[in-house]
């Protein structure tokens, strides 16, 4: 009876380990995708209603952070090249890969329809993730 409590913890022990990796395979490959907003100096109505819903969107991607950079600063013309940016845009990067997903369009085109923007925004997302 020892013997199998013994056995029986170990599994249980090994169990955890796999699927406690697994969550966190998930978290890093997350973790090197973030969202940035570029944004002028003065910012729209829709510019900022971009920067609501893609926050709340975001709260399904606990890992993935938010940038918001204003494409006005000097400080950021670099970043602002690399993206092609130079007034209100969305983009999802991944740090490792570089790779780069336009989210501009969509988010204007959604701005005005809370569901729909999180509804796209979701989808893009999860089809970046997995790219």
């Amino acid at each position: 009876k020892m013997k199998k409590s013994i056995l029986l913890s170990i599994f249980a022990t090994l169990m955890l380990l796999f699927v406690s990796n697994d969550g966190n395979a998930q978290a890093k490959k997350a973790s090197t995708v973030q969202v940035i907003q570029f944004h002028s100096e003065h910012r729209c109505m829709t510019c900022n209603k971009i920067e609501e819903l893609a926050r709340v969107a975001l709260k399904k991607y606990p890992t993935i952070p938010f940038s918001l950079v204003n494409a006005d600063d000097k400080k950021n013309e670099k970043q602002c090249t690399q993206f092609q940016a130079y007034g209100s845009s969305l983009f999802l990067y991944n740090t490792k890969t570089k790779k780069i997903k336009n989210l501009t369009e969509m988010a204007f085109m959604n701005a005005g329809d809370q569901d729909k923007f999180i509804n796209e925004f979701n989808k893009n997302m999860d089809v970046f993730l997995k790219s």
